[in-house]
């Protein structure tokens, strides 16, 4: 388990590190001998961040991960799990702040894709976040740590955002 938590970190590190504008003369390498075989994507992003400023960039390769799936003929099947500290950002205080206002519009596109979005309960009441707050689209669930082991069950690849 330590190895692919390894892997997965290593692996979103990487998409990361890489530059996100658009290709201008060429296209964006494909991942065919990862997706060799694969018609299901299914995976769970495990978001526990602590800082405001870097849900935004998280949320971007997120979607930018759903839609390469789909554009190599992959259907995705996503789940993304707030927890700890991350609850803070996904919830209708401080709309005014746009870090804010961009995690909501996004939040908004990713649930219209189906992408399922859970907050942890018991992270709400460490952090004081009222699960009736929680901005459109985001379910909470009574604790992430057990969806973590159902959703891994059912198959999910686990990708960490730390």
């Amino acid at each position: 388990m330590s190895s692919l938590k390894t892997l997965l970190v290593a692996a979103l590190s990487l998409i990361l590190s890489l530059n996100l504008a658009p290709a201008q003369a060429s296209e964006r390498p494909l991942d065919s001998q990862a997706l060799a075989g694969v018609t299901q994507g299914k995976a769970l992003f495990d978001i526990n961040l602590g800082e405001l400023e870097k849900l935004p960039l998280y949320l971007q390769v997120i979607e930018m991960t759903y839609d390469g799936l789909v554009a190599q003929g992959v259907t995705p099947e996503f789940v993304i799990a707030f927890r700890g500290a991350a609850v803070q950002f996904i919830d209708n205080s401080d709309a005014t702040v746009p870090a804010r206002q961009q995690i909501a519009a996004q939040i908004k596109q990713l649930h219209t894709k189906g992408i399922r979005l859970e907050a942890c309960s018991i992270a709400t009441e460490l952090f004081g976040v009222d699960n009736g707050q929680l901005l459109p689209g985001i379910t909470p669930v009574g604790n992430t740590f057990i969806s973590l082991i159902g959703y891994q069950a059912q198959g999910y690849a686990t990708v960490v955002i730390m």
